[in-house]
């Protein structure tokens, strides 16, 4: 480390102000403050201070992330050797998989990064942290099948539309990732319905399509979730169709210790969510009007996104509730939604997406009756006292 921090000391000169190649500064910090925590030092006032900055705080978020992705590599390929009925060991799969999966992740960095570097070199400012996170978010809600060219523009979508129109990070309405997944999902339905995913085929055919458990069940065909491929075992380890980072609830909620366990991730907004969609399934049980009403509580919060979008996209802290109070409504709300719009919208019974976005929209609006609610009683209170 010392002789890597040697040699970005003899090139930083030469990038600042006044140097041959000031123009790339923007370019320079960002790598050196990802490599090594900065040594600035505030002038006026008192902060405290310590070793914890936004890209550390990303990074921790990424690594929660891992084993949702490493999961996802290997479900690639194990829904391949399914599909064609043939065994393989547990590389064969992975190696598969990551045919599949690495470029996509490739693509979403390598696009998202160059546009928030061209950001930050006209605005003359820092390149700012957020899509550490977004470029990982946005692979791991893509079906596998996904053509690259349609993971450059989505991403392209998302950081232009979705963050820096607004300002970039932290000022953003909508979850940055989310936005990449509606853009798809309204251009691209065929891509994004979240009835049917791609697997990777035989080497003479494009591939083969196979019905998510979501699909199943919205087609009526909800006796496999009793005891076949897609019962509540399968669905909670993840050996199911979906999205490369959405099958494994295990893998989610792994990186869900972690994000409480460093503080960074909210429990209250997790909690809440899976709070409101297991009322909000177990409603739907006793109504049973539909296939996906009949569909078991516990086993609702293991199908499709939901934990993922529990745990990882729901507590972006920029586009959810601030309030204490506030966290609880919208979590809730948000679990309640998504299975409303899974059980009601049969050409789309994945409705997780939709129920985050919706309630980043309205997250600003509760946090201000929370706090507006919080000003009353203490005038109230004070108003006794005296």
């Amino acid at each position: 480390m010392k002789a890597l921090r040697n040699l970005l000391d003899n090139i930083k000169p030469h990038v600042q102000k006044g140097g041959k190649f000031e123009k790339f500064h923007s370019t320079f910090d960002a790598f050196e403050t990802l490599l090594f925590v900065p040594n600035h030092t505030n002038k006026n006032g008192v902060h405290v201070r310590d070793s914890i900055d936004s890209k550390r705080t990303m990074a921790m978020v990424v690594m929660a992330l891992v084993p949702a992705l490493l999961f996802g590599i290997w479900n690639a390929g194990y829904q391949h050797y399914l599909a064609i009925n043939e065994a393989a060991g547990f590389w064969q799969m992975v190696g598969i998989g990551a045919l599949k999966v690495l470029p996509i992740v490739v693509v979403s960095y390598g696009v998202g990064l160059g546009i928030e570097f061209m950001f930050a070199q006209i605005r003359g400012h820092e390149v700012q942290e957020g899509f550490l996170v977004s470029g990982m978010l946005i692979p791991l809600v893509l079906p596998v099948d996904i053509p690259l060219w349609m993971v450059a523009v989505a991403t392209a979508f998302s950081v232009v539309i979705g963050k820096e129109v607004f300002g970039g990070t932290g000022m953003n309405i909508w979850n940055p990732a989310l936005i990449a997944r509606a853009f798809l999902f309204f251009a691209y339905p065929s891509k994004m319905s979240g009835d049917k995913i791609w697997i990777h085929g035989l080497s003479d055919l494009d591939g083969v399509t196979g019905a998510t458990p979501l699909g199943e069940a919205a087609s009526g065909h909800v006796d496999k979730f009793a005891n076949g491929a897609f019962d509540l075992w399968h669905s909670f380890i993840g050996m199911i169709p979906g999205s490369i980072g959405e099958t494994s609830t295990l893998a989610i909620l792994i990186g869900a210790v972690l994000l409480i366990y460093t503080g960074i991730g909210s429990w209250k907004v997790m909690v809440s969510v899976f709070a409101g969609g297991y009322l909000m399934a177990l409603i739907f049980n006793l109504w049973g009007a539909n296939e996906l009403m009949q569909v078991d509580a516990i086993h609702q919060l293991c199908l499709g996104g939901f934990a993922f979008g529990a745990v990882f996209m729901a507590t972006d802290p920029v586009s959810a509730s601030r309030t204490e109070k506030g966290k609880w409504i919208y979590g809730f709300l948000i679990g309640v939604f998504a299975i409303l719009i899974r059980v009601f919208n049969p050409a789309y019974p994945e409705g997780v997406m939709l129920a985050i976005l919706l309630m980043n929209t309205f997250a600003p609006l509760i946090d201000h009756f929370v706090v507006q609610g919080n000003i009353k009683r203490r005038v109230k209170r004070a108003k006794v006292n005296a």
